[in-house]
């Protein structure tokens, strides 16, 4: 931190970067020589045939080259290592080691040229095991090239040209308030969302360019290049400062009293008994989960998954799916068939079209539970990721809500899509001819328990009595006003320290200014950093307290160049107007999104040093929107948003069994009780 500047231009890496590559490539290095030097000892005297002396010196130059390359990468290797982040000034050299070192990938790529027509050429007279000798080395030669022409490729840096950047970071500009000032930060955003659209177009170059989806991906990219515009971060910064936080956290977390409990906020009332309220979140979790098709069928029953939906997933059933759209092998509606135990004749529609803002859902009849069940699937696709990452405002006026309403984006337009398939095509009507005396619920997991709450929210005044139940929904979904609207008719679920209710934009500014203070205040190098945070994150141990030597530098100190380099920050970055202090930043570039309805969330009973594979017992409690107002850095802030395990999580409390999981989640005993 900041980028590496090398050949006139920034880069995506620091100069602390390369203790890892460098070393693996020193490791690569030094058995390819001694390999060559066991070849060449066996082999020096045999080579006395037709061009046998150009193979001869192809080998010894190589080794010579070999070794001066060892040299350089163990220079590179040791300075990199000199320093801390936020200290390059021991690593002041690296530019040029790497200069160096480019140098002598020049002689290097012209000798496995070289090698390459003279074994082609001469290679005819000698012995085989001479010339395959010589093939061997020419090939691994090529093979490092290739690979490190791929990491300069992962490095490089589309928007690190200084023509382009010099007058945004150049100590003057900084103290500019003109207007020129203002186009020069503006020139950079543009540019920045250029090169972020460019990506997302790249990476879904299998999705139609049409113009739904090129807006999809205009608007991801302005966000995007605007949460990263204002830092110098590179992702091992990034990656340092989450294992650090995490670190941090479990700290807070180990010295803080087991049982205490919070008093319950008033926004979280008491309906209905919460035993109650969990056996029907698990019931409906069933019908979320299928919603994802045979892929989570399949990986939730790994062993006799393909057997059960082999026999029935290729039948003809041309009758049968007048119902049924976009599933051509008819493995999604077996799965749902297998998964939620219904009968054929108790779907009304399913649909499994699949584009940006518009995401695959079934409709059937619950008899068990009397209800007309509309369950909406997660992510499962690139279109539904992009939906997902559609996360700016927008409007959602709802009658009789008093205050500002809006909604997630990507979300707002994909529950809009089914509320039209649902109100215009009939179906809700269909299911209600047939059973009228049945209610509403909606339900989904992940983006699908976002769209089922948006959806409830757009049918609650057709349909008074509708629940809904979401399960791991998107945190930046509601406005405060829709979010205590829905408390009346939506119950979100959430497992432990899931990321996904914890994300919103708010959140992910606090993430990274949290980030940057903690990179910023630890003195130990960063390598260091990520070797004991891989070890933590693996085996676990006690967090180590990294000693700071910067604890009380202030907001104004960490705008200063450090040791000749750039700021961390650009100027006025209203992310970090607080750097010095605990508090959220007074300047909010968002608008604040909530979880929906009443919130149960379900936590891990116990030590976190619970053996492997010993049983799990969790715990339910009420909780409010301020426990998520914050992202918790954890292992299991992935897994614990998987569907399987939160639906295992639901029926290990509904049925007291409890079961084996491994490793162990940190038990969030802090959270508001009812």
């Amino acid at each position: 931190m900041p980028g590496m500047v090398v050949f006139g231009r920034r880069w995506g890496i620091a100069s602390d970067d390369l203790v890892f590559p460098g070393a693996f490539e020193l490791f690569i290095r030094i058995i390819w020589w001694i390999g060559i030097m066991v070849l060449y000892t066996i082999h020096k005297g045999r080579f006395d045939c037709t061009g046998g002396a150009v193979l001869h010196s192809y080998l010894v130059v190589l080794l010579v080259l070999l070794a001066a390359i060892i040299l350089s990468q163990c220079a590179i290797v040791y300075v990199s290592a000199q320093g801390t982040i936020t200290n390059p000034g021991p690593r002041r050299s690296i530019p040029l080691l790497v200069c160096i070192r480019f140098v002598l990938y020049l002689p290097e790529i012209v000798w496995a040229c070289l090698g390459a027509m003279w074994v082609s050429d001469n290679s005819r007279s000698c012995e085989p095991a001479e010339v395959a000798a010589v093939i061997g080395a020419v090939i691994a030669s090529w093979i490092i090239l290739f690979f490190t022409g791929i990491g300069v490729l992962i490095v490089f840096d589309p928007l690190g040209s200084l023509r382009r950047s010099a007058a945004v970071y150049e100590p003057g500009s900084r103290d500019l308030e003109s207007s020129d000032s203002t186009q020069l930060l503006s020139t950079a955003r543009s540019l920045a969302e250029r090169v972020w659209e460019s990506r997302l177009r790249l990476l879904c170059c299998c999705l139609p360019q049409d113009d739904s989806n090129r807006a999809a991906f205009s608007s991801i990219a302005q966000l995007v290049s605007g949460f990263f515009s204002d830092t110098d971060l590179v992702p091992s910064d990034i990656a340092a400062g989450l294992a650090l936080l995490h670190q941090e956290q479990d700290k807070v977390e180990q010295s803080r009293d087991p049982d205490e409990v919070v008093t319950h906020s008033p926004s979280s009332p008491i309906r209905e008994d919460l035993q109650t309220e969990l056996e029907r979140a698990a019931h409906c979790m069933r019908f979320a989960a299928a919603a994802y098709g045979w892929p989570l069928y399949v990986y939730s029953n790994p062993l006799t998954g393909v057997f059960k939906l082999s026999g029935d997933c290729c039948r003809n059933r041309s009758a049968e799916y007048d119902i049924v759209g976009g599933d051509h092998l008819g493995c999604h509606f077996t799965s749902i068939l297998q998964s939620t135990g219904l009968q054929y004749r108790d779907f009304i529609h399913i649909s499994f079209h699949n584009q940006i803002y518009e995401i695959p859902f079934y409709v059937a009849l619950d008899h068990k539970k009397e209800a007309v069940l509309v369950a909406v699937r997660g992510t499962l696709s690139f279109r539904d990721v992009l939906t997902d990452l559609s996360a700016d405002c927008e409007n959602l006026p709802i009658e009789g809500v008093t205050g500002t309403c809006y909604a997630h984006k990507g979300i707002t337009q994909a529950a809009t899509y089914i509320h039209k398939k649902l109100i215009n095509d009939g179906i809700l009507n269909q299911a209600f001819t047939i059973a009228p005396e049945y209610r509403l619920v909606i339900t989904g997991h992940s983006l699908g328990a976002g769209t089922a709450s948006v959806l409830a929210i757009l049918l609650r005044s057709a349909f008074p009595t509708l629940q809904c139940y979401a399960f791991s929904p998107p945190g930046g979904l509601l406005s405060k006003a829709l979010a205590e609207y829905s408390k009346e008719f939506v119950v979100s679920v959430v497992l432990g320290k899931d990321l996904v209710p914890r994300l919103s934009i708010p959140n992910m500014e606090d993430l990274k200014r949290r980030i940057l203070k903690m990179v910023s205040n630890c003195n130990k190098p960063k390598y260091r950093i990520l070797l004991h945070g891989c070890w933590y994150e693996m085996f676990g141990g006690e967090p180590d307290d990294f000693p700071t030597e910067m604890d009380n530098r202030r907001e104004e100190q960490l705008g200063q160049p450090l040791l000749g380099e750039q700021s961390l920050l650009l100027h006025r970055s209203p992310s970090y107007q607080s750097l010095d202090s605990e508090e959220s930043p007074s300047h909010v570039t968002h608008l604040p999104l909530y979880l929906p309805g009443r919130i149960l969330h379900i936590t891990e009973e116990g030590s976190r040093r619970r053996p492997c594979f010993s049983p799990v017992r969790y715990r339910a409690e009420w909780s409010s929107e301020t426990s998520f107002c914050s992202i918790l850095i954890s292992p299991r802030m992935l897994t614990d948003h998987m569907p399987d395990v939160v639906l295992r999580a639901l029926q290990s409390l509904t049925e007291d069994r409890p079961f084996s999981l491994c490793p162990s989640s940190l038990s969030n005993s802090h959270l508001n009780v009812i």
